[in-house]
């Protein structure tokens, strides 16, 4: 659907939607050749060099789409919107050329003009306002490309200071730190300082009382959830036997995180359960050795029949072979 025409030279376009839809504004030639959203195309947002200027296509997510430019066209151009629901209305401003009779731009005068004072960058501490410089015509005041002012005689931008004085001062908080443990409550710091901004990159820092609203907390708790119970133990005990290869044992509790109550081993986890038993030796035992045992006693014996005597006995000792174990 056609919109409007817009004839050549004109300046200072705007079109833009005056609501959210699901239509589409397009822009072609008077031949019908399409430069924005033609030929069953819809075209990303960006700038299109159109006509002897640069219009701007915009389709932001939350507002209208819109086109903008500067101008001025060297074409008539024609605005459709592609319908896909009912046209919500669109609205669009240009500044047409001004037909003269008898004069042209050649002998009209131009020169360059200060625009009024910018807004102030900042509110405080230092912000900044200029005023640009453009182009006019002499004999309409309008503004026009600055193709048409000497540009050797285009005068710089002016630049001045404004809104000088100091910020109120207000707090500074800085980021949270790592808590100081992953369960079983922990503690966590930031910095809290009471600012006064004083320059565009300068501050200083104040006495708490300056800072009129409530001061920020400093430190908290946080992972306050309990810790899983995990496995504690005893000493080993002393290696035994006292010589050659043994063991040493100790034994192996289940604890809650604060030691305070003991759980039933399947509480924890079996795979990191500490060993409770291990190899150990404090030396190989000596060799074995012959080992004398105490004198028996002394036995006798009755005479015989032949009336002689015998020895009662031969004395003996037992003999053992022993490893001697501590």
């Amino acid at each position: 659907m056609e919109v409007v025409q817009i004839p050549k030279g004109s300046v200072h376009i705007e079109i833009k939607e005056v609501a959210m839809s699901k239509n589409y504004i397009a822009l072609k030639s008077e031949g019908d050749d399409y430069y924005i959203n033609g030929a069953w195309t819809i075209d990303w947002p960006r700038k299109f060099d159109i006509a002897g200027t640069a219009f701007h296509y915009k389709r932001p997510t939350d507002e209208p789409e819109s086109l903008e430019s500067l101008g001025a066209t060297t074409e008539i151009l024609v605005v459709m919107v592609l319908l896909q629901e009912q046209n919500m209305g669109i609205r669009y401003k240009f500044n047409v050329p001004i037909q003269r009779t008898g004069s042209g731009d050649n002998e009209v005068g131009f020169s360059w003009h200060h625009l009024p004072w910018s807004e102030c960058s900042a509110t405080c501490a230092g912000g900044s306002q200029k005023q640009e410089v453009v182009c006019k015509r002499l004999d309409d005041n309008s503004v026009v490309q600055n193709s048409y002012c000497d540009q050797d005689s285009k005068p710089p931008e002016n630049q001045r200071d404004c809104n000088t004085e100091p910020c109120p001062p207000e707090w500074f908080i800085g980021d949270w730190s790592e808590c100081g443990k992953t369960c079983d409550g922990g503690i966590r710091t930031r910095t809290v300082l009471c600012i006064r901004k004083i320059g565009p990159a300068e501050e200083e820092t104040l006495e708490d009382t300056h800072c009129l609203t409530h001061r920020p907390i400093e430190q908290e708790s946080c992972n306050n959830q309990s810790c899983p119970p995990k496995w504690v133990t005893l000493d080993w005990s002393e290696c035994t036997p006292k010589c050659g290869p043994g063991y040493k044992h100790r034994i192996a509790l289940c604890k809650s995180s604060d030691l305070t109550k003991t759980f039933p081993p399947a509480h924890c986890p079996s795979h990191n359960k500490p060993p409770v038993r291990i190899r150990c030796s404090l030396g190989r035992c000596p060799p074995p050795r012959w080992i004398p045992g105490e004198w028996g006693q002394v036995r006798g014996q009755e005479s015989g029949s032949l009336g002689r005597s015998t020895p009662l006995a031969s004395p003996h000792n037992g003999h053992m072979c022993v490893r001697k174990h501590q």
